[in-house]
């Protein structure tokens, strides 16, 4: 059967993002799009890209579609999912969270980054991560409890997190990692990673024709990739801007432990069984390595990685859409999985072929 499915927050990049994905979804049906600044006014009006595809307007939060939809998705920004998930798991919907609120396991660590109390704690233990290759047994478990007439929820990997891990997380989880040597990422991310409101970083007349580091030593995403991979204090994360739409490119270099092989075909072979019926993770032959205009438009994320023997390193990289694999698509993905649906529904393979 289908559900009915509500976005909240569809006027930003991410929610309206979601919104074309799910007007083309085979088992999800629209039913609300919410905007409280923009409630009213026709999609098509404020995004005319969608002119003939939907008659949906923007309507407030508390609309009362929002209450009944079957999928709740929170495109909202950090501490505003704290105050509507609850609500939406209590009365037995799925929440896709798209924010921070409920990433990090440790309210003190969320509360440290983000400085400000996390006031749903008693959900942390129940939010099933939403990376599905590599916390697909937290997926499993939520879906069984959606099943069986619970409420579930579902807090969707950030960007930058989602590109590092799915590099890096292979070697780490095989033991490639030497231990108690740092970490080094370092990725680049295009301008709609920075939300819809402009800042002066954003402003075209400052991003176009320049590339910068930013939130050095000092990023959010950094607790949650040490999470992640099971590092923690251990991750130096420099994310870069560049002056593009969309995309984002994770470079992770890992001083190999001891025993690790010197191989750059071995380890290869080994990410190649670690995303094994991964349908949108692609490993990458030797000698080509991820770019991001590979992903655009997608769900799917392109990974390599390289030992060099000189340095006894071994560089990852992994290439996904922001607002693709970074945010909407992956938060689908995981929709999918709570509502027993085939993990690609929906969802679409093939880039964009020229930009």
């Amino acid at each position: 059967m289908g559900k009915t499915v509500a976005v909240v927050g569809a006027a930003g990049f991410a929610g309206i993002e979601l919104v074309r994905v799910i007007l083309g979804h085979p088992s999800f049906t629209l039913v609300a799009a919410t905007s409280n600044e923009l409630a009213g006014v026709p999609v098509a009006q404020e995004y005319p890209g969608f002119a003939g595809s939907t008659d949906l307007a923007f309507c407030s939060h508390d609309d009362a579609a929002v209450a009944s939809a079957d999928v709740v998705f929170l495109a909202v920004p950090h501490t505003a999912a704290l105050a509507m998930a609850p609500t939406h798991v209590a009365r037995g919907a799925a929440v896709v969270d798209l924010s921070a609120d409920f990433r990090l396991k440790d309210p003190a660590v969320y509360e440290q980054w983000y400085k400000v109390p996390h006031t749903a704690p008693e959900l942390l233990g129940r939010a099933a991560f939403g990376l599905p290759e590599l916390f697909g047994d937290d997926l499993a478990c939520a879906r069984e409890r959606y099943e069986a007439g619970e409420g579930a929820l579902v807090a969707c990997a950030g960007c930058y997190p989602t590109a590092t891990s799915l590099a890096a997380a292979p070697a780490v989880r095989a033991g490639l990692v030497a231990d108690g040597m740092p970490v080094v990422v370092d990725a680049i991310s295009g301008v709609t990673g920075a939300g819809k409101k402009c800042s002066s970083r954003t402003h075209f007349c400052f991003a176009d024709e320049n590339v910068e580091a930013y939130g050095v030593g000092s990023h959010r995403h950094t607790p949650e990739i040490e999470q992640i991979l099971g590092l923690p204090g251990r991750v130096v994360f420099t994310p870069h801007l560049a002056p593009a739409n969309r995309g984002l490119l994770s470079t992770v270099t890992m001083v190999l432990a001891p025993e690790a092989p010197r191989s750059t075909s071995e380890v290869l072979d080994l990410y190649r069984s670690a995303y094994e019926g991964s349908p949108f993770v692609t490993v990458l032959p030797e000698g080509r390595l991820p770019k991001t205009s590979s992903v655009v438009g997608t769900n799917c994320a392109h990974v390599s990685a390289v030992v060099d023997e000189r340095t006894g390193v071994l560089v990852a990289i992994g290439a996904i859409d922001n607002l693709g694999k970074g945010a909407a698509d992956q938060a689908v993905q995981c929709a999918n999985i709570l509502c027993g649906l085939p993990q690609d529904a929906g969802l679409c393979r093939i880039a964009v072929p020229v930009l």
